[in-house]
């Protein structure tokens, strides 16, 4: 077993199965530092021949709940900072090796699209994939307008995108946006028995077979994450997404006013 700890991210290796843990408990906000971390982490993990399946986990409460929108890089400059994140959102996409995210309590706006980016999501009862950035006023990010549809179908990812409600672990299970549902407590062993499952095959026709289903979803991202941005950028210039930002960081429900 080789072992890696950081301020903000842990690898450990074991048995062929990686544990990549983000350690920014409770809401594990999701930035350019902390990505560009995880993903140079997981593209050493490539080249590894004792890693053969990456489990992407978090400490605290919550898998992720996305940008900081009250402090910080996306305060100062909402479009710089979510190029940034975006650059490392491409490589994230280019690893080669299948990654299983293990989410426990939310994951939120860049945070569903960071549990998105795993070949699979393993979840509990508990747990809350939620798409908001409607009700923040400005339009998704982190390639969601790629993988929400791919996972779960164009019907459900426009209700998940324009209502912005939260799916639980049960339904989202049910409607493919999570593959493995842990009884409480076990988030991390469930996501550990996939893993294992995945070790045991052989590696090279692994990397074959999950390139071959993936085809071009990294170029496909790649082309999107332009959009977005684009569009982003457009919709944080509104009132509308000056309200809900505000909200959010309020806690209370948005006014928006279409303008």
């Amino acid at each position: 077993m080789s072992s890696e700890t950081g301020a903000d991210l842990s690898v450990t290796v074991a048995d062929g199965v990686a544990l990549l843990e983000m350690r920014r408990p409770p809401a594990n906000h999701v930035d350019e530092s902390l990505l560009a971390q995880l993903v140079d982490a997981a593209r050493t993990l490539d080249d590894d021949p004792a890693c053969r399946v990456i489990i992407l986990a978090a400490q605290g409460k919550h898998f992720c709940a996305g940008a900081d929108l009250g402090d910080g890089e996306f305060v100062r400059d909402r479009a710089a900072a979510a190029q940034a994140l975006y650059r490392h959102a491409i490589r994230l996409f280019e690893v080669r090796t299948p990654v299983i995210a293990a989410v426990q309590g939310s994951a939120v706006g860049g945070g569903l699209g960071l549990a998105c980016a795993a070949d699979f999501r393993v979840a509990e009862a508990s747990t809350r994939f939620v798409a908001n950035f409607a009700r923040l006023g400005f339009h998704q990010g982190f390639g969601l307008s790629v993988t929400l549809p791919e996972l779960v179908g164009r019907q459900a990812a426009a209700d998940m995108l324009l209502t912005a409600r939260r799916v639980g672990g049960e339904e989202a299970v049910r409607i493919g946006l999570a593959d493995r549902l842990a009884e409480p407590g076990r988030l991390r062993e469930t996501a550990r028995e996939l893993a294992l499952q995945i070790a045991a095959s052989a590696p090279l026709a692994v990397r074959a077979i999950r390139d071959t289903l993936r085809g071009d979803l990294a170029a496909r991202v790649r082309q999107v994450l332009d959009h977005e941005l684009a569009e982003q950028k457009l919709l944080w210039a509104t009132r509308d997404s000056a309200e809900g930002i505000q909200a959010s960081v309020e806690r209370r429900n948005p006014l928006f006013r279409g303008r």
